[in-house]
């Protein structure tokens, strides 16, 4: 009688978490958040409200520091800051792998590498060949780049069933196919190059080379 009396251990925030920790552990919980967002977005987008959803990704947020001071639209932060860590995230685990693991030896290299190039060239020609002679003829380099976040996030949905090489080969052809396709864009689509912000970069790609 007296131990049915007992109260819970933990205290109600712990309680209330626990489902949310026990999500968040299975390996899938990313890839199944992914979607549901990915789902709310296009109901949200394409409903009567659309506007609406417009209008929160050109919100301003600011951030200062002293006399600095950014003020971007949460788009760009997401785009520019948040996807610039996860590619990074993500050139980590290629680097990992090309020096100790599944990328170590120079023929595995440059499987991803062909594949990332087929994966580029057939779709743009696939696009040329159907707009030929049309006015969407120029866009034929926006179906080469692949979404990487959706291509892991799809893996991830079948957990440890998934070999790890072919998560490797899956993270290593996204990342070719996409510098290719931001190199087109660069090349292609663009009116001027910014020389300050290409050599900030070079600058940053060599201190990562150097921290090896």
């Amino acid at each position: 009688m007296l131990g049915s009396l007992t109260p819970r251990s933990g205290s109600l925030a712990d309680r209330l978490a626990a489902p949310f920790q026990r999500f968040l552990a299975i390996e899938a919980a990313s890839s199944i958040l992914l979607l549901l967002a990915t789902i709310t977005a296009l109901a949200w987008a394409n409903s009567a409200w659309g506007g609406s959803y417009a209008e929160l990704w050109h919100t301003k947020l600011a951030f200062s520091l002293a006399d600095a001071k950014v003020a971007l639209s949460l788009e760009h932060w997401v785009n520019d800051g948040l996807m610039a860590l996860f590619f990074f995230l993500v050139g980590m685990e290629i680097k990992h792998e090309l020096a100790h693991g599944e990328l170590s030896s120079r023929d595995r290299a440059m499987l991803p590498v062909f594949g990332a190039l087929g994966g580029m060239v057939v779709p743009a020609g696939i696009y040329a060949s159907l707009h030929a002679g049309g006015a969407a003829a120029c866009g034929w380099g926006v179906p080469m780049a692949t979404d990487i976040a959706f291509a892991v996030a799809a893996l991830a949905i079948f957990g440890s069933r998934v070999p790890s090489g072919l998560k490797v080969f899956l993270l290593a052809l996204a990342i070719v196919d996409d510098l290719g396709a931001v190199s087109v864009i660069a090349i292609f689509y663009t009116q001027s190059l910014s020389l300050s912000a290409l050599a900030a970069a070079a600058g940053g790609l060599g201190i990562v080379f150097a921290m090896r």
